[in-house]
């Protein structure tokens, strides 16, 4: 399932972003394994999933264990792909670089044409 929201002006938490396009009082992911950064802080309270990968985050002032450092290399191995995929879209500087367009459905319309060619290099 893939899914590329509408852009959003300003610097807004990405959780946030999820929240809007995706209210919290609807099932939209029981049906789905999500795998989430530390971003997402909070998601199993708001939303039901069937499974949730997310790694764990270090105590304030403390060490994780050996055995949550363990697992979260393995979230962090199988999220890699994911990681790549932003650093594609990055390649084409659209969403690293401050753009002077105003005209939102110009940057919207031409990141989708960016995620479309790194997802035709990668098929090639």
């Amino acid at each position: 399932l893939h899914y590329v929201s509408r852009g959003w002006q300003g610097r807004y938490h990405d959780y946030r972003q999820l929240k809007y396009h995706f209210p919290p009082d609807q099932p939209w992911f029981s049906e789905l394994s999500i795998e989430l950064d530390l971003g997402y802080q909070g998601v199993l309270k708001d939303y039901v999933c069937q499974a949730v990968s997310q790694p764990a985050k270090k105590p304030k002032g403390g060490e994780l264990t050996l055995v949550a450092k363990i697992s979260n290399g393995e979230k962090s191995r199988s999220r890699v792909r994911i990681e790549h995929a932003i650093g594609g879209l990055k390649r084409y500087r659209y969403l690293s670089d401050r753009l002077r367009t105003r005209k939102v459905i110009l940057y919207e319309s031409s990141l989708l044409i960016c995620a479309g060619l790194w997802n035709f290099i990668l098929t090639n």
